[in-house]
This record gives C-alpha cells, sequence and structure tokens, in this order.
C-alpha cells in the first residue's frame, strides 16, 4: 500500500488514504485494514464489505473536494451513539447487517503548481520559499498552474500575463510598484472580468524589503487565497468528480460507475448500493 501510495503521489494522481481504527463485529472489516480511494470512486484495497464500501467512497470523495481529513463512522441503525463532532462524519448505513466501523480518511492532493516567470532575484526567493511551502515552483509555463507570479521586473510582462489569462488561471500577480503595475495592465486592454484576477502589486502588506521578504508576503497573499478565496488550479487541470446520487429503497448515497447496479424502471435511471437494493425495486415493478 505504501509502494502504491507512493506512486499515485509522483505522478500527481489526487487520492484519499483509507484505514480501519475500529471495528465492532459482526463486520468483514478489522482494525488495519486499508484502501485507497482514486478520484474517479475506484477503491484499491480492503476497507469491509460493499455496503461499507459506498460509505467510504462518497466520504472520501467529499474528503477529496474540500481536502480535509474525516473520520468516517459507519452505524447500521440510528442509535444517537456516535454525535457528529469536529472532524468526524457518521453515516447510518441501512444496508449494513450489524456491527460499526470507524474509517480515518485522509486525502492525498498533488502539490498546487506556482508559475514564476523571471529570472530575478525575487523570483529565485519565490522558488526556494514556495518549494518549502509544499508548492510546486515552476517556470515551464502556466498550463495548469494554480497561480502565476510574474517576477520578471522588466520584460514581457504583458505577454507573461495574456498567457496565464488564457491557461484559465485564477490568480496572476505581478511584481512592481504602485505606479507601474497599473500603467502595465492599463496598456493591455484587459475586460473587467480579466482585470479582476490580476493583483499588482501582489502581496500582503508586511513591511517586506528584501527578495526573500517580498516571496514570502506573495506566498501568503497565495495561501490566503487558497484557504478563504477558495483559489483552485483551472477546471481543466482538476479531474472531474463522479456523479452521486441517491439509492431510492435504503437512502444512501452512490457513486456512479460503471459496475454501480443499475436500473432503467419507466424511462428513469435508477443506481442503487447493492444487487439487494436493485432486485427489491424490480420486483416491485
Amino acid at each position: 500500500m505504501t509502494a502504491r501510495l507512493a506512486e499515485l503521489h509522483a505522478a500527481g494522481v489526487p487520492v484519499v488514504h483509507a484505514k480501519v481504527v475500529r471495528a465492532q463485529s459482526p463486520t468483514s472489516a478489522r482494525a488495519g485494514d486499508e484502501a485507497l480511494v482514486l478520484f474517479d470512486g475506484t477503491i484499491e484495497g480492503f476497507v469491509g464489505g460493499q455496503c461499507a464500501r459506498e460509505s467510504v467512497r462518497s466520504a472520501a470523495l467529499e474528503a477529496l473536494r474540500d481536502g480535509a481529513s474525516v473520520l468516517l463512522r459507519v452505524l447500521p441503525v440510528d442509535e444517537g451513539a456516535a454525535p457528529e463532532s469536529e472532524g468526524a462524519r457518521v453515516v447510518v448505513n441501512p444496508c449494513l447487517s450489524g456491527g460499526a466501523l470507524e474509517i480515518f480518511l485522509e486525502p492525498q492532493l498533488p502539490a498546487a503548481v506556482l508559475h514564476v516567470p523571471g529570472p530575478s532575484p525575487i523570483a529565485d526567493a519565490m522558488e526556494l520559499l514556495g518549494r518549502a511551502m509544499g508548492f510546486a515552483v515552476t517556470q515551464d509555463g502556466p498550463v495548469g498552474a494554480t497561480a502565476v507570479v510574474v517576477a520578471s521586473l522588466g520584460g514581457d510582462e504583458a505577454g507573461q500575463i495574456r498567457a496565464a489569462l488564457d491557461a484559465g488561471v485564477g490568480l496572476i500577480g505581478l511584481v512592481a510598484s504602485r505606479r507601474r503595475g497599473p500603467a502595465v495592465l492599463a496598456a493591455m486592454g484587459l475586460s473587467d472580468a480579466e482585470r479582476a484576477r490580476v493583483r499588482t502589486p501582489i502581496g500582503l502588506s508586511i513591511g517586506a524589503r528584501t527578495p526573500t521578504e517580498i516571496a514570502l508576503s506573495i506566498l501568503a497573499e497565495v495561501v490566503r487565497a487558497q484557504r478563504l478565496e477558495g483559489l483552485a488550479a483551472p477546471v481543466g487541470a482538476r479531474p472531474v468528480p463522479p456523479r452521486e446520487v441517491v439509492d431510492p429503497v435504503c437512502g444512501m448515497t452512490v457513486v456512479v460507475r460503471p459496475d454501480t447496479p443499475h436500473l432503467s424502471v419507466d424511462g428513469q435511471d435508477l443506481w442503487f448500493c447493492g444487487t439487494g437494493c436493485r432486485d427489491r425495486t424490480a420486483a416491485g415493478r
């Protein structure tokens, strides 16, 4: 499992590591069982039977969306024994034959890409600090980048900004003075929507003077945009999450995959947590 997780991480594939931390009989899973849940809902490993897997799959995809770890408590009935608490999620799964599971879900997300055209002392400092903060810092181009910081201090700044805008980057920063930065943007003839994505001067106000201090202030603004403003990679650079529906029999949330039990009733497509719910629906037609 460790080798597979490292392989996926190296390939930049978002994944959730799921590990059973408590299993109350009767249940097929045992404490220590683990699995990897990929962004398309694929589960590699074992964390319980079919019904438990659907609960894990749905919760893992949610963890990938918000990037937060969660302790998933899967109960067969709602007995009020495990109330909702911070960092935990309770799921009542009526398909379980009994027992209860607690599974820790830890999302492993690829590093956010930060494109920093240079060269300049500030660009060099951005690369050093950015990598230390977990960013994938690149000068290869803006495609797929979460943020672009133009720190060339001259040159083809307008061209670099235009390339980032065309690539769909949500935050583009221009390192320039309060006077020169707006002048560069004014000459580009940007639309209001495009202008809203470009920040100049870029960086939180911390009284920065040295290249390293300026880089720190810029990275602080990028992190704030990520944590508080919802900044993410362009839509085309993010994996498309699978569709989720509700099982019409038991009410469970089900991830629609090629192997998800399915039935067409009066021209309406229905998906189920397992073959039991599907067969009950088919028998009642």
